[in-house]
């Protein structure tokens, strides 16, 4: 699994980041690979960090763009205010499968510490829309490992923050 070193406030220090989000093999007549959005959220539920956006970015004139706001909590919170595609968070749908969110190129702010909450958001054309919610605490001090199950659109989510010594 990729690592980031995700750099915090002296009082919390640097800690290590990891993300796995599985899409589940559903036996549908017409299925479609779902857009995904992941991110971290602050107890007022506005968006600390993007994580990543799962879409079709390989259709002419950035057409797969118009479909992202069918990722509606993302959108509304983030998404509608990114100049798309975005290095490092941008990349295409991915098939039935766990998949590691590939962290090193992106730069993600100072999270102090605190409570906050992962968030991954799928939907599917011809299908359906989930939410995984995962909270957390973060003290700079202790590992951070998680996990859940969505029912439908996302299979286990994982996450990890651990310092770094």
């Amino acid at each position: 699994m990729k690592r980031l070193l995700l750099l915090l406030p002296a009082a919390a220090g640097a800690a290590d980041l990891e993300i796995s989000i599985e899409i589940p093999r559903l036996q549908v007549a017409e299925y479609h690979r779902p857009y995904v959005a992941a991110w971290i959220e602050k107890p007022d539920r506005s968006v600390a960090a993007n994580l990543t956006v799962w879409y079709d970015t390989g259709m002419k004139d950035q057409e797969g763009e118009k479909w992202l706001k069918d990722l509606r909590q993302w959108w509304r919170k983030s998404g509608r205010k990114l100049d798309l595609p975005i290095d490092g968070l941008s990349s295409p749908t991915r098939p039935a499968g766990k998949h590691p969110v590939p962290l090193d190129t992106l730069e993600l702010p100072a999270l102090s510490e605190g409570q906050y909450t992962l968030v991954v958001e799928a939907s599917r054309e011809v299908g359906g829309r989930e939410m995984v919610r995962i909270p957390f605490a973060w003290d700079g001090a202790q590992a951070v490992e998680q996990k859940s199950t969505g029912k439908s659109e996302l299979g286990e989510v994982t996450f990890a923050l651990r310092p770094t010594p």
